[in-house]
């Protein structure tokens, strides 16, 4: 089985380092999105604010990036929320659903200390093709 690097058009962070990853690899019947941040893809740069705003960015991305592999949100099996504080379950909640109204796929919901950056939360997922 051979891996398939999708392309997403976005603006390169400007004075940080490219992260070294792929924002999907598509494998077989499957497609691997990595850990999506808050970032604006038109012009690279994080979006900061509330935990609504930056949630919303966050499954923006994800959104994107599975259109830009041939799948989409209704497409999704496993979806992983990393996330800086467990207080936000809820508000990430409110916002996920805008997303996910039905069919809900697999989750976690996982705590986790910081990231570089200054944003609070960064989701990826798995989906099928």
């Amino acid at each position: 089985m051979e891996k398939q690097i999708i392309d997403v058009p976005r603006k390169k962070p400007e004075g940080r380092p490219e992260t070294p990853l792929s924002l999907a690899v598509k494998a077989g019947d499957f497609v691997f999105v990595s850990g999506q941040p808050p970032t604006d893809f038109a012009t690279g740069e994080f979006v900061h604010g509330d935990i609504e705003t930056q949630t919303r960015q966050c499954l923006e991305n994800v959104k994107t990036v599975l259109e830009a592999a041939g799948s989409s949100m209704k497409k999704v099996v496993k979806v992983q929320v990393l996330c800086a504080n467990a207080a936000h379950f809820q508000r990430v909640n409110a916002i996920y659903r805008q997303y996910f109204t039905e069919d809900f796929p697999a989750r976690s919901f996982i705590t986790v200390g910081s990231w570089p950056g200054g944003f609070d939360i960064e989701i990826e997922c798995i989906a099928i093709a």
